[in-house]
């Protein structure tokens, strides 16, 4: 009897083993392991399908999707959800929407990626329901905020922080062009996706900061009705923000036969962020038994290594700043341990992949540029 048991009894172990293993790697990926590391077969499996179903659940009404960081739901987007929980989720759809942290257009990419894949209908739904919210969240003068319904403060200023701006343009510029897979819209919707990607573009240079009759790169924040650059949070205060900056490079880069005023604009970009790199220097972490941690960040030389850029620089001087409770420092060191190590004031190469495709990008549009 139990020998005639031993392989029925071997299988069930087998399946059981699968979907522990299942719902245990479903509930530890990550949205950005969801969003960007996936390859294409990925988004026609069925680990693919049940994380777009749940994208669907939380859609507001609206069309777009709430902030992801990890206080929050970015966890709960991705896991396996109980029933108690998609009900919900379905009774509660007029919740706050917003473009922070990638949220809205990322969910928009991973639903029309698996509607590719699968061809079913509710994914194409709710993207183009997306693609409605962005429309609506659009400020006349081209702009987005970080939150749509309005919040107030500085949620409703124009925001380029975290590649908010970028993203949603991006976003309705791959609709207009018809590009694959996010040719999902008519005639009707993709010629107002054309024209809200026009108005989007044309903000961004007029965002674009002038020093001294110069253009230079492009801050984290303006306010929705001046365009000025202006502070938000405690340690966003008005500067030249380099991480945006290289975004909004990358994508000026990528526009299709780009004209004289974006040739203009990414021509400045570059020349600014030559300028402001920082050569033959380093960070390091270094132990420090003394410290919180064991462990201290210093900029230090080392001759030779490839050129970072500061995350911040004053507009006017192009110092890099290091900004602790409202109060502006130009060295690491001047900052608290905690600020020090806690935020990435310098180190990054966030303009490095743009720079590189610069040069490509003046031969293909045959761009007569120095």
């Amino acid at each position: 009897m139990f020998c005639f048991l031993k392989p029925f009894l071997k299988t069930l172990v087998f399946f059981i083993f699968l979907t522990v293993y299942s719902i245990t790697w479903a509930e530890a990926i990550t949205w950005r392991e969801v969003v960007h590391e996936q390859r294409a077969p990925f988004y026609k499996s069925t680990e693919a399908i049940r994380v777009a179903d749940n994208l669907l659940l939380f859609q507001a009404d609206i069309g777009g999707w709430d902030k992801i960081d990890s206080r929050r739901n970015s966890r709960d987007m991705v896991s396996v959800l109980t029933a108690a929980r998609k009900r919900q989720l379905l009774s509660d759809k007029r919740h706050r929407c917003s473009l922070d942290n990638e949220a809205t257009y990322s969910q928009m990419r991973f639903l029309a990626r698996v509607y590719a894949a699968t061809g079913k209908d509710k994914y194409k739904e709710g993207f183009l329901k997306g693609v409605g919210y962005l429309l609506k969240a659009q400020y006349p003068n081209g702009g987005w905020p970080q939150f749509y319904p309005l919040l107030g403060s500085y949620h409703d200023l124009v925001t380029f922080n975290d590649h908010a701006m970028i993203g949603a343009t991006r976003m309705l510029n791959d609709v207009a062009n018809g590009l694959q897979p996010f040719d999902l819209a008519d005639g009707v919707m993709r010629e107002k996706c054309r024209l809200a990607a026009g108005k989007a573009i044309a903000c961004i240079l007029q965002c674009q900061l002038v020093v001294d009759g110069r253009k230079t790169a492009w801050a984290q924040q303006y306010d929705r009705d001046s365009l000025k650059s202006v502070p938000a949070r405690v340690s966003e205060l008005p500067s030249i923000a380099v991480p945006e900056s290289a975004e909004v490079l990358r994508f000026l880069l990528s526009i299709d036969n780009p004209s004289p005023e974006v040739a203009v604009a990414v021509r400045a970009a570059v020349v600014w962020l030559e300028k402001v790199k920082v050569v033959d220097h380093k960070v390091l972490t270094v132990p420090d038994e003394s410290l919180p941690g064991g462990v201290d960040k210093r900029l230090i030389r080392a001759p030779g290594a490839l050129p970072i850029w500061g995350r911040y620089y004053e507009i006017g001087t192009d110092r890099v700043m290091y900004i602790e409770q409202g109060k502006i420092h130009y060295s690491l060191d001047a900052l608290s341990h905690k600020h020090r190590i806690g935020h990435a004031w310098i180190g990054g190469r966030w303009p490095a992949g743009p720079l590189e495709e610069y040069e490509d990008w003046k031969r293909k549009w045959k761009i007569g540029l120095p």
